[in-house]
């Protein structure tokens, strides 16, 4: 019995069951592979600067400027004599970037003291010869997108092996975000009980100041609360994830099967 030709609109439905089933099937391997993109390129930021290729290096700067703040001081650097220069509050063993700034033209007219005005020239300062030259996402964000990515991975090895369950949510509030936004908030609103320039601080500032005094956080204590949120994330979302993609490979296998696709 011959099978009538089908039309434009069955071919449609065809091909886009088609792909249903295939994503479905290789969601986690499509996820994993932008994962591990969106953290290669900005290691390869300052790679190409180091190479002598500018105009490429800058064009993910400012790719992923909208995304972090960038900033100097809470950033890895590659090729140069530290792999970070944190502010000197952070009080670590490594050369703070306040032992540089005179010599460099980004941070003119920025004083430390002023932490508005210090901020945005840490962000601009992509780095030199002699620092070496910043990724393009803070060391907080290298941290988690590159423990989502190490989350994937070890879910697609573990996956039909085991069955792994969802994090639960109150457990990924406290373990997963409980550190990082206590860090991050702490130092926020910490800043923020400084007047920007000169002058003294209001009566709110003070109170502000009280609860939470000015600080700064070291670069492992970034990294670690970073990568812990990371891979938390992965175990709360790819559980569920999977779960719906089996369903709409199911669905989609059906439809196929129907349509004789």
């Amino acid at each position: 019995m011959d099978v009538p030709p089908r039309n434009n609109s069955q071919n449609i439905a065809l091909g886009a069951d088609r792909f249903t089933h295939w994503f479905s099937r290789h969601w986690l391997a499509v996820f994993n592979t932008v994962v591990a993109i969106y953290v290669f390129l900005p290691i390869l930021a300052p790679t190409l600067m180091n190479a002598g290729l500018t105009g490429p290096a800058r064009i993910l700067y400012t790719v992923y400027s909208p995304m972090c703040h960038q900033m100097a001081s809470r950033s890895f650097f590659l090729f140069g004599e530290q792999p970070f220069y944190p502010r000197e509050l952070a009080g670590t063993d490594y050369k703070p970037l306040e032992a540089y700034t005179d010599d460099i033209e980004e941070f003119e007219g920025a004083s430390p003291d002023n932490w508005a005005s210090f901020f945005l020239a840490a962000r601009r300062f992509v780095g030199n010869e002699q620092l070496g030259y910043k990724t393009a996402l803070c060391t907080r964000d290298i941290a988690i997108y590159g423990f989502v990515l190490i989350g994937g991975l070890l879910y697609g090895l573990l996956r039909k092996r085991v069955a792994i369950r969802p994090l639960p949510v109150l457990v990924f509030l406290i373990v997963g975000m409980g550190p990082i936004a206590l860090d991050g908030f702490s130092q926020l609103f910490g800043y923020y009980a400084l007047p920007i320039g000169s002058g003294e601080p209001s009566s709110f500032q003070q109170l502000l100041g009280s609860i939470f005094p000015l600080r700064e956080s070291p670069p492992w204590l970034r990294f670690a609360t970073g990568a812990l949120f990371g891979f938390m994330l992965a175990w709360l979302i790819l559980p569920h994830v999977d779960g719906g993609m089996k369903v709409s490979e199911e669905e989609a296998a059906m439809r196929l099967e129907r349509r004789g696709g």
